[in-house]
C-alpha cells in the first residue's frame, strides 16, 4: 500500500476493525485498482477511500446493515458525499429499495451509480475474505445463500460484463 493510504488503514483500526476486515479491505482496494486500470476516467481517489473504508461499518454489525453503520462513522469523520454512497451502495451488485425493506434497511436504493462505486461493490464481490475470487464462485455461492437469488445474479453478471468481460480479450 502507499503512504496515501495511511489515512484510512488507523482508521479502520481507530474504529476497531477486526484485522480479518482490514485485510479484506486491503484486498478489495487492489482488486478494485486492478477494475480501475481499464478506465480513463476513473476517481482513484475515491476508489482508494471507499475500498479501504467499505466495510468500515463491520467494526459495529457484520449484519447487513453494516454499510448503513459504515455511513455513519465515515461521516463523522467528514469524508465526502461520494465516499459515502460508495460505502453505503456496496453490498453485493445493489439492493433495490424493494429487497432493502425486505431486509430491515432504511428503504432506498442501495444500487451503485456512478463508475465508482460499481468498481469498489463488484472488487468486494470479487474478494473472498483476501483472496480474489472469479465470477463463477461468486454466482454459485449467492446461488446457495440468497433466497430468489435470480435478480441479484443478472445484477452482478451485468455489472461483470460491464467492469471485467469488456476488457477481456
Amino acid at each position: 500500500m502507499k503512504k496515501m493510504d495511511k489515512k484510512e488503514i488507523e482508521l479502520l483500526e481507530r474504529e476497531n476493525t477486526p484485522d480479518n476486515v482490514i485485510r479484506h479491505c486491503k484486498a478489495v482496494y487492489k482488486k478494485a485498482m486492478e477494475i480501475a486500470a481499464n478506465f480513463d476516467n476513473v476517481n482513484e481517489d475515491l476508489i482508494r477511500q471507499g475500498a479501504l473504508l467499505h466495510d468500515i461499518g463491520r467494526s459495529k454489525t457484520h449484519g447487513i446493515t453494516h454499510a448503513v453503520e459504515g455511513v455513519e462513522i465515515a461521516r463523522k469523520y467528514g469524508y465526502p458525499t461520494e465516499v459515502l454512497n460508495i460505502i453505503e451502495r456496496h453490498i453485493g451488485a445493489g439492493i433495490t429499495r424493494d429487497e432493502a425493506v425486505k431486509l430491515g434497511l432504511p428503504e432506498k436504493s442501495y444500487i451503485p451509480q456512478t463508475l465508482e462505486e460499481k468498481i469498489v461493490a463488484h472488487a468486494d464481490n470479487l474478494t473472498s475474505g483476501s483472496e480474489e475470487v472469479d465470477i463463477d464462485f461468486v454466482v454459485s455461492k449467492w446461488k446457495r445463500t440468497i433466497e430468489d437469488s435470480d435478480d441479484n445474479i443478472e445484477r452482478l453478471i451485468q455489472l461483470d460484463n460491464e467492469l471485467i468481460k469488456a476488457f477481456e480479450e
